[in-house]
Parts: C-alpha cells; structure tokens; sequence
C-alpha cells in the first residue's frame, strides 16, 4: 500500500487535497490495489516499454514501477500516411476511428476540420488519424481514400495518418463486466480507452496542446481563432481539461505536458469504465474540481449511428453555433469590487467564458467593479450584461461605464487614476462599439461604477471585450 500513495502523490492529486473528496480517494486507492491483483497494465522497471510476450501470454503486460507516469510509453507505430513533423505546432487534434457497421463519417470531419480553418490557422495544426480497427484491409482501403482528398494537406504536414499494431493491445477477454454491461460492449469500450491512449501517446511531443474529436463531428468556422482565445484568458490559471463541447470525448483540450499522465491512466483503468467516465476521474485527481466549460461550443456530434454495433445515436449539443468567431478576446487581467460578494460568486466570475457570474449583495452609490489589464490593450467593443433569465431583477438599474490609464499603486493593488465615461447602462446591459475610435490612449482599466444604490442584489453575468 505504501506504493500505491507513493503513484498517487507522483500524479499530484494530493497537491490540492481538500479538492479531492475522501471517496474518491479510497475508490483509487481500491483500483490501484485491483490492479495489482489482476493481469492488466503494469508499468515494467528501468524499461517504460510495452513488451512483446509470446504465446498465450503475450497480450499481458506487466507495469511494476508506477512511480514514473512523465514518460511515453514505447510503442512502434505504423506510419499510414504522412511523415514526421519538422517543428512542434500549437495544436494536434486527435481523431481514433474504427470500422462501423454502418455509417461512416471520418473523411467528412477530416474535411470539416480543414474546410473552416483558414490558411493562417492551419500553419498551426496537425490533425492525427488512428485508425484502431484490427482489420488492415479496412485501414489500408480507407487510408488510399483519405490520400487521394486530402493529398495536399499530407504534403504540407496537417494530416498524419497511424496504426498501433494489435500485438500491443492487452487481452480484450474475460475483462470485469462492471455496470452490469453486456461482454461485447465491454470489450468494445476496453479497447476504445486503449486506442485513446496510444493515439494520447503519440501526439505527446507534437505540439503545445492537444484536441480530442470523435470521428463524427462538425467544427464551427475559424474554431482554432476562438479556441486561442479562450487559452489566453485562462492565463495563470490552473486548468487540466478545457471542454469546447458538452458531449462524449468531442472538444477537450488537454497541455500536451499533462498527456503522458493521461495515457498511463487510460492503461491502468481501461477495463474499468468509459473513457469519458474515467476522463472526469483524471481531470480530479490532478486538482481539476470543476468543469470548465465554454459557450458556444466549437464542435457538433452530426453521426447517427453509434460505433458500437451501429446504434442509433442522435445527440446534439444545442449549445453549439458553426459561426463562432464572436468569442471576445478578453486581455489577461487582474479584477476588483469594492461590493459584497456573495459566497464564492466572486468578479473573475464575469471575465470568464465560462458560464458563470459575479454576484454581489444589493450595491451602493459609488461601488465599483473595475479590471486592470497586465498591459495596455486598444479596446474596439465593450458588451457588458447583468442579471440572468431565472433573476432578472439582479440587474445593474443605474450604473455607467468607464475606461482609465495612468495606473498607481492603491491599498487593492494597481489601478487607474484618470477615467473617461464611456456610457450609460440600460436596462442592465451596455454595448459600446468603436472605443478605439472615442479613446486617443491604449486602455488600462475598465470599470462599472453604481450610480445610484439598490435593493436587489447585482450579477454581473458576462464581461466581453474585443480588442483591435
């Protein structure tokens, strides 16, 4: 056992432990015992390699030293097409695909990745096809259609299409039918954790971040643009899993640094449970408590059938819009109010694309909301909405907009001392366009200030800033 807390303390779930309830912790406590009880996934000492047994032992793989979970796992992978990138991107998106028994959408999400990213933004992407199904008369006829459309993007380096070789694969027999799952959905979901993870495992070193999609999906128009921005705003924070849809395993982001840590935990669990369950169980135990979810979403699920045994799948992520370039860009920042808060409701809440807000006890005259750029920004439109549809009396009823420079040193930290008013807000919201055009200096500060006090409370529900 004192093993098993040693792995756990090397993957940080114990950085922020007051985050990680005490269940969770004794059910991966339980696992990691199960594990070594079991055939399955163990990493082997001084070699970090999957190795090859032969006869009827050489599905199993023994992993005894689970305290290194920062490198890749050893695996010879199949080049089906395309060749090794020359120089690291911003983003790999990752696609697993095998034979369906009906339907099949691969070649239309390759092309809808490509169709709307723009020449610029594709310069920054590799997409990452792993074809997963032991058939290879499948994979090689599926290969010579994908390399006759997508010949281009091949060339230039967007487009690499892989195979990790059955021999690498655990046994897909007699695994733990938990959930009381019929055997051949828990043989289909088992191996499905294992294409991941060696699809996770390749990508490691390819670029910054990482994508997952399935291989049914639609993406929104410039989503790399939006997506980018969305990064920058989470600057200096901490984060494991961003999600930019709210089905399956379509839209997670991932730091490619965290990906050996993932792929190891895919190993070690793939017989547990599915992905996207086991998905939730990492982004905890490495401090992630909360969803952070984005809105609108980046990608649509558009299969209907599943691809297991060709059911019928007719999800749709409603909050999904295929022209989401409006995503504002929201500079790094620094928030302050003078108001009361309520509970844990605090003002990074309304700068945050997350569907979230700031809400505050009932303010008074003079109480300000202000957020203090770390550099100064040329600010073309400030949209700015308070209350919410379920409290639409926690509005702001009288209120203005300002933006200042000339930063100073104050007991709250830094702010502005000279402001300029911008606007008044109506009915809750305000919508300034062409600030660039009204303000001759680069912005500093943009704050909210009460006009008149009020006795309902105040929620700020979304800060929007787009810059030049």
């Amino acid at each position: 056992m004192r093993l098993v807390w040693k792995s756990l303390d090397k993957m940080r779930c114990f950085r922020k432990r007051s985050t990680i309830p005490f269940l969770g912790v004794l059910i991966t406590c339980l696992l990691f015992f199960n594990l070594y009880m079991e055939d399955g996934y163990v990493l082997e000492a001084g070699k970090r390699q999957l190795m090859h047994p032969s006869n009827s032992e050489r599905y199993v793989h023994n992993f005894r030293d689970l305290t290194n979970f920062s490198g890749t796992i050893n695996v010879t992978y199949r080049y089906l097409a395309g060749n090794p990138l020359p120089r690291k991107k911003y983003l790999t998106i990752g696609l697993s695909s095998v034979k369906r028994k009906k339907g099949n959408y691969l070649m239309e999400t390759i092309k809808s990745i490509f169709d709307q990213s723009s020449y610029e933004e594709l310069k920054e992407i590799v997409v990452v096809v792993h074809l997963a199904d032991f058939d290879m008369a499948w994979c090689e006829k599926l290969v010579q259609d994908i390399s006759r459309k997508f010949a281009h993007h091949i060339i230039a380096g967007h487009l690499l299409v892989i195979h990790a070789p059955e021999e690498y694969y655990p046994s897909l027999d007699g695994l733990k039918r938990n959930y009381n799952d019929p055997e051949d959905r828990v043989r289909f979901r088992s191996k499905q954790n294992v294409d991941y993870a060696f699809l996770l495992n390749f990508c490691t070193n390819l670029s910054d971040f990482y994508m997952m999609l399935e291989d049914d999906v639609l993406c929104s128009r410039n989503f790399l643009t939006s997506l980018k921005k969305v990064v920058t705003s989470r600057e200096g924070s901490y984060w494991v899993m961003l999600e930019f849809s709210k089905l399956g395993y379509i839209g997670k982001l991932y730091q490619s640094r965290d990906l050996p840590r993932l792929v190891h935990f895919l190993l070690m669990f793939y017989q547990e449970m599915p992905c996207d369950w086991l998905l939730i169980h990492f982004r905890g135990l490495l401090a992630q408590k909360n969803v952070i979810r984005f809105k609108p979403s980046l990608f649509q699920h558009m299969g209907y059938y599943s691809s297991y045994k060709g059911a019928e799948n007719k999800l749709k992520d409603d909050d999904f819009e295929e022209d989401s370039i409006d995503i504002p860009d929201n500079p790094p920042a620094s928030l302050y109010t003078n108001m009361n808060v309520f509970e844990n409701y605090d003002a990074t809440k309304a700068y945050s694309s997350v569907d979230e807000y700031f809400w505050g006890k009932p303010p008074s005259t003079g109480d300000f909301f202000v957020i203090v750029f770390h550099e100064p920004s040329n600010i073309s439109n400030i949209k700015i909405l308070t209350g919410t549809d379920d409290r639409q009396n926690d509005i702001l009823h009288h209120g203005a907009l300002e933006v200042g420079e000339k930063l100073v040193g104050t007991k709250r930290g830094r702010q502005c001392s000279s402001y300029i008013t911008l606007g008044e807000f109506k009915n809750g919201n305000i919508d300034v366009q062409d600030v660039d055009h009204k303000i001759a200096f680069d912005i500093q500060c943009v704050r909210i200030v009460v006009t008149a006090s009020q006795n309902e409370w105040l929620i700020i529900r979304k800060i929007s800033l787009w810059t030049t």
